[in-house]
């Protein structure tokens, strides 16, 4: 499932983000320097500011987004979206023979004959039903060895599935009644203002001296403002958001008898097919991976919109993360699609909580790292701790993969894990919402409020790990564009060894509790693109492998065998 609440949806879910909010973040703080500027921004600008003071040259990379869609002709997209050299567009034909038929800008394996998947279940729900079909009555007494141990999991995934689907159905009741704070807050604050333009300045000049509940009023409506919900037309979109998220969550997402599979055409279990799928990149909703496309590599040169981080970037739209969870097959597929034709950088902000093909998407990894591919992934948005498991995709193979005659790993070498930070310093920089792990999340990035491209030409802002991943993936560009010689694991070693370290305690998320901030992550720190880019210069770079080289040089022809379970 891609980490993704929009605004609105996430004030009628998360009301307490809301009643701590800080005021509105800087323009593009992302890039900003966190010395020079005071924000934990990546330093992007100053970064290549440095490169250009250098003369250093820069080399086109290719970065895939694997996400939920990407609107390819947004006015700050067009120019930095990647175009297939070896596809004709429009002919019907696979000119290049890698499998997929007018792949210009990318690939879609969530569409087919039935049309795009918009709406999925949850891999939980999927669980539910499969192990419903063995153990629903079952004297468990007459069960040994693995069947019993199996059994164990459908008495928790049991449990887990009908919690959750009691929630959405209390959330689809009550959805617009958590709004009503903020909607009786607005009538307050509307009293007060006489017939004035309800907008940020005039709020902030009422007069409260003296009137609590005119205080209280004032107070929730400036913080609401300040994450985007500025008007009454606001506030209604706010109402729809909230019934449809829980609606989607009850009719779809947790859905046992819901298939949206047929739309594609193939057998999600068939893990043997990867050619499947059409060339519709944007989809049904393409917010996420249009917001994620734009921190990336929007046009820095066009003086409209944004600015991503990197400047010499073209994206790869690869659609594999509906509304729901996404699939092993997919994610898998679109992995060996993404350095098939070429990645150096693979984003993807998006998990979940369970992975029964997990070995295939293992699989994946492993070919990603053997080709020298960086993959970025985003820690997650439950205030929970990583090292504790249970977060899919991740770095660490079920079964160790052989690398050369003696020695096997254990986890994917050019991975990296991203939490999520706001934008001040202080015990708070860390975003409430944000996932983290001492041993399993890598680095923080920006991630609340980043404003980034959205569909129909626009620009809005959006929080999460989902825009800490980017974030960070973009620097892991900037870095492979000038110095193309380094490897994929001399970057990751490169950017986690260069962080700004950060002192001190911070807020541990979802709790009150102070805990020391490298408690939270590997490195201990934050990424620095300036600090990156001066480690880049003084590093020599390593001999690359052949399939590295292969990659590189456009050369890759389809492993048509990857999908066969490896021994232990």
């Amino acid at each position: 499932m891609v980490f993704k609440k929009s605004l609105l949806v996430a004030i009628a879910c998360l009301p307490g983000l809301f009643l701590s909010a800080q005021s509105k973040a800087p323009d593009n703080w992302f890039n900003l320097d966190p010395t020079a500027d005071k924000v934990n921004g990546t330093g992007g600008d100053a970064a290549i500011q440095m490169l250009k003071n250098k003369s250093k040259k820069s080399q086109t990379v290719i970065v895939a987004v694997l996400d939920s869609g990407v609107e390819i002709d947004h006015e700050d997209l067009k120019d930095v979206i990647w175009t297939n050299p070896g596809e004709i567009p429009g002919n019907k034909k696979d000119d290049d023979n890698n499998g997929y038929v007018d792949d210009v800008h990318g690939w879609n394996f969530l569409a087919g004959p039935g049309g795009n998947v918009n709406h999925e279940t949850l891999e939980l729900t999927r669980e539910y039903a499969r192990l419903k079909k063995r153990f629903d009555g079952i004297d468990s007494k007459s069960l040994h060895g693995k069947d019993a141990a199996e059994y164990k999991s459908w008495v928790k995934i049991k449990e887990e599935f009908e919690a959750q689907r009691a929630e959405a159905l209390s959330g689809m009741e009550n959805a617009t009644k958590q709004l009503k704070p903020i909607e009786d807050a607005f009538n307050v604050v509307e009293k007060a203002l006489a017939g004035k333009e309800f907008n940020a300045d005039n709020v902030a000049a009422i007069n409260v001296t003296g009137n609590e509940e005119l205080k209280k009023s004032v107070e929730i409506t400036k913080m609401v403002m300040g994450q985007g919900l500025t008007s009454r037309k606001d506030l209604d979109d706010a109402k729809k958001d909230a019934s449809e998220h829980f609606y989607n969550q009850v009719e779809y997402q947790l859905n046992p008898d819901y298939n949206a599979r047929a739309m594609v055409g193939d057998d999600p279990n068939d893990l043997t097919n990867r050619f499947y799928g059409t060339n519709e990149y944007e989809g049904p909703e393409a917010f996420h991976g249009t917001h994620v496309s734009g921190i990336i590599a929007a046009n820095r040169n066009n003086d409209i919109g944004i600015r991503g981080v990197a400047d010499n970037v073209r994206i790869m739209t690869v659609r594999c993360v509906p509304d729901g969870d996404e699939r092993d097959k997919d994610v898998a597929n679109a992995i060996f699609y993404a350095v098939d034709n070429g990645a150096s950088v693979i984003n993807m902000s998006f998990g979940k909580g369970y992975s029964p093909n997990k070995w295939y998407v293992d699989q994946a990894m492993h070919y990603a790292a053997e080709h020298d591919v960086l993959v970025v992934h985003a820690a997650g948005n439950d205030s929970e701790n990583n090292d504790l498991g249970g977060n899919f995709p991740n770095d660490k193979f079920n079964k160790p993969v052989k690398k050369g005659l003696f020695s096997k790993e254990k986890h994917v070498t050019t991975w990296m894990e991203i939490g999520a930070l706001g934008w001040k310093t202080g015990e708070k920089r860390v975003a409430s919402f944000s996932n983290y792990g001492k041993k399993s999340v890598d680095i923080f990035s920006p991630g609340v409020q980043l404003q980034s491209t959205i569909p129909d030409g626009k620009y809005g802002p959006a929080s999460g790990t989902s825009m800490a991943c980017p974030a960070a993936a973009g620097v892991a560009a900037l870095i492979r564009s000038y110095y193309p010689d380094l490897s994929a694991v001399q970057v990751k070693q490169i950017i986690e060894t260069s962080v700004l370290k950060l002192d001190g305690e911070v807020i541990k998320p979802g709790t009150k509790e102070k805990v020391m901030f490298s408690d939270l992550c590997v490195s201990g720190g934050t990424v620095s693109a300036t600090n990156a880019v001066a480690l880049a210069e003084k590093t020599k770079a390593a001999k690359k492998s052949k399939k590295a080289i292969w990659r590189e040089a456009g050369m890759g022809k389809i492993n048509k065998n990857l999908s066969k379970e490896p021994r232990a």
